[in-house]
């Protein structure tokens, strides 16, 4: 079908710039490990961020994943099941046991107030998410972080170039992990990274992507491969050339959407968030089929038939995944429950012409009884 329309689509810049960016990389045949492209990304996100610590990695998973390897924790970690899977998987994969908070229904981040209630002697941390590019109550969790000696691990995927308070939400937490991939606001075609406050944390973590290499001729450490190649920090030196002007014009397209579906009974759409600049990194509306008269799933299935593809995110919630065999109780985290069974996110993309979205809107409407 000609005039699909997909649930997001990655930005780029321009070829001739990406060409022009690579092509020294045929005179240096220096093609991964940590290479001129990398330390120019990592420095320009260094000043993007206003962090102090930055680091590189294939991807924002192992970024994430790395990081609770580098705290060396044992026992359960608090976090959220509204989220996607890399998010459980790296608690997972790191010997330790998630414990599932519900999450508030106004901006669906964890609830701070169900927190504490969750701790016990085996907590050794929290790991909240930022939601949609909306923040978590960051000031309530580092209050409750300070109080019981936790540490503080943010999965930040959802928040590059959002800022609350004048603050990057980089800048939260013990460390802030980011993905890069493809769909995100801004990409590498496929990366991520760590922003953390501690040196010594930063290089037990360099060790852990590096294979524990220290230096030419000692490994002092037992370590993977977690290196963002040369080519996919070339996309990154561009698109974060673009990256304010590509978040300008999704703000367009979410001014759109909220002008023709803010007024609808039964529709939940994004909170505007108090003192948080915004990336517009996607457009959740939530839908309660009493009020609305449709159901989540069949205004999904309108779209579908006319080529337009929405996505049920986060549907299914991570502690009703198979791979658990049936281990976490999904009626502890009703709200959660209840917004992965009602959300859709809509097309968003700095590209999405106007007229595209009011026709996204139109069949959304054409849905309600």
């Amino acid at each position: 079908m000609s005039n699909k329309i997909l649930v997001t689509r990655s930005s780029m810049p321009l070829m001739d710039e990406y060409v022009s960016e690579i092509k020294d990389i045929w005179e240096t045949h220096w093609l991964t490990n940590m290479g001129e492209k990398h330390q120019r990304l990592q420095a320009g996100l260094q000043e993007y961020f206003g962090v102090d610590n930055i680091d590189l990695f294939t991807n924002g998973h192992m970024a994430l994943e790395l990081s609770l390897q580098a705290l060396n924790m044992q026992g359960e970690v608090i976090t959220t099941p509204f989220t996607f899977a890399s998010t459980t998987h790296a608690i997972v994969r790191n010997g330790l046991t998630p414990v599932f908070c519900d999450i508030n229904p106004v901006d669906f981040t964890i609830d701070v107030s169900k927190l504490e209630a969750l701790i016990t002697d085996k907590t050794c941390a929290i790991m909240p998410v930022h939601v949609y590019g909306n923040v978590c109550n960051v000031e309530e969790i580092e209050r409750i972080a300070k109080k019981y000696e936790l540490k503080v691990i943010y999965d930040a995927a959802h928040t590059f170039g959002v800022k609350y308070k004048g603050k990057s939400t980089a800048s939260f937490g013990d460390v802030s992990c980011f993905s890069f991939h493809a769909t995100k606001v801004f990409n590498s075609i496929e990366g991520g990274a760590a922003c953390f406050k501690d040196k010594e944390f930063g290089l037990k973590l360099y060790r852990l992507k590096n294979f524990g290499i220290r230096g030419p001729e000692c490994v002092d450490a037992v370590g993977a491969n977690a290196k963002m190649n040369e080519f996919c920090a070339a996309m990154g030196i561009c698109n974060l050339r673009h990256v304010d002007e590509e978040i300008a014009k999704r703000k367009r397209v979410v001014d759109r959407y909220r002008e023709r579906l803010g007024d609808i009974e039964g529709i939940q759409l994004n909170p505007v968030q108090k003192d948080v600049t915004p990336n517009y990194a996607y457009f959740p509306v939530v839908f309660e089929d009493k009020q609305f008269g449709a159901t989540r799933n069949e205004v999904f299935e309108a779209l579908a038939a006319q080529g337009i593809g929405a996505r049920k995110y986060f549907y299914p919630l991570t502690n009703t995944f198979e791979c658990f065999h049936n281990a976490f109780d999904v009626n502890d985290t009703p709200v959660a429950l209840h917004m992965s069974r009602h959300v859709l996110t809509l097309p968003l993309y700095a590209d999405l012409s106007i007229e595209d979205v009011d026709r996204i809107c139109d069949i959304v409407i054409s849905c309600k009884q």
